[in-house]
């Protein structure tokens, strides 16, 4: 027995499943092996027919969710959506600890209803805003500091959003999720993920939408140590961004001139460059307080930049800012940003 392979988890788990049903047989290895683990007696043998009860089931089960998924029109996918805005909004005032399991839950219900949804513009505006929830659910698992569950709900995300057809919202989830890669200290592939975009977008999306691909290309540039490409790339999303209010159409994007300050002061503040203090301070006069996890990143980006022209003081002041707004949130990307930054030698001592 021990000079047998054992399948992966996944393929266990899917040969458990068929064993429970009765549709696979147990050979003689996996019937003495489960015999051993759980000290009773499996007997090996050939799979089971499917009872007539076992089939009723199944095709009740399937006529059931169809049923429910036929019953969503236009207006309870508006309903759904306006869920996900309150989710965004709590999100952004409160952070993601208590309230990534509830987004997560919001995100299988939209997944369900767009898996058994017939073709048409209900399938359509389902696969947007199951795209729109999955990717917020991936912001707030990375946001936590779970990598991994992040790239997953992304993955959700993009596969929502091809079904869809979506060109814009495709381009949004597909760059953002590169920031699991920077998390990852994989730079030049988010880059790459971001470039390719962007690239992909260009001419297709509404501008407000290039101006913040090309400023989250910006910031993986700025981590790469890039400072060329990562100015250009500035100079490109505040060449795109314009002046009117957020498009009602993308709600998932959020990006004004004080945004996009902020995300340039947050570039410049990475590559050391001495006149981000100025450009992080006039975005902090101007930023909405109840972004309170964007301006515990300010306050980050505002402790690094003061350190990098040896202002201690006030690096420690605005650190010290920084460090409760992202208790009060949980940040746990901005606190891993803090702590690299007090521990990045004596920039912060007296």
């Amino acid at each position: 027995m021990s000079n047998v392979e054992l399948p992966g988890d996944d393929s266990l788990r899917r040969m458990v499943r068929e064993w429970s049903a009765g549709r696979r047989g147990l050979s003689e290895f996996y019937a003495g092996l489960l015999s051993s683990v759980f000290t009773t007696e499996f007997a090996a043998g050939a799979a089971s027919e499917p009872s007539d009860a076992f089939i009723t089931a199944q095709v009740e089960g399937l006529e059931m969710r169809l049923s429910a998924a036929s019953k969503v029109d236009v207006t309870t996918v508006a309903l759904l959506e306006q869920q996900t805005e309150v989710l965004r909004g709590l999100d952004r005032r409160l952070g993601a600890m208590h309230l990534l399991k509830q987004t997560q839950q919001h995100v299988v219900q939209l997944s369900d209803l767009l898996a058994f949804s017939m073709r048409g513009e209900t399938r359509r505006l389902l696969g947007i805003a199951t795209a729109e929830a999955a990717a917020l659910a991936g912001w707030q698992a990375l946001d936590l500091g779970d990598t991994a569950e992040s790239w997953k709900l992304h993955e959700v995300a993009k596969s929502a959003a091809r079904d869809a057809g979506n060109a814009a919202v495709l381009a949004h989830v597909s760059a953002q999720q590169a920031y699991a890669l920077l998390d990852a200290e994989k730079t030049a592939e988010a880059v790459e993920c971001m470039r390719a975009a962007r690239r992909q977008a260009q001419g297709q999306v509404p501008a407000l939408l290039e101006s913040w691909l090309w400023a989250a290309e910006a910031e993986a540039l700025a981590a790469l140590g890039d400072a060329k490409a990562a100015r250009h790339a500035l100079d490109q999303a505040a060449s795109k961004l314009q002046a009117e209010a957020p498009n009602a159409d993308m709600p998932f994007i959020f990006l004004d001139a004080t945004h996009l300050g902020r995300w340039r002061g947050h570039c410049l503040a990475r590559l050391g460059a001495a006149e981000a203090v100025e450009e992080l301070t006039a975005s902090l006069d101007r930023m909405d307080s109840s972004f309170a996890r964007a301006v515990a990143g300010l306050r980050t980006d505002l402790a690094m930049a003061h350190a990098v022209r040896g202002e201690h003081d006030e690096a420690r002041h605005q650190a010290g800012l920084a460090l409760e707004l992202a208790n009060q949130t949980a940040s746990n990307r901005q606190r891993k940003r803090l702590s690299r930054l007090l521990a990045s030698g004596l920039q912060l001592a007296r």
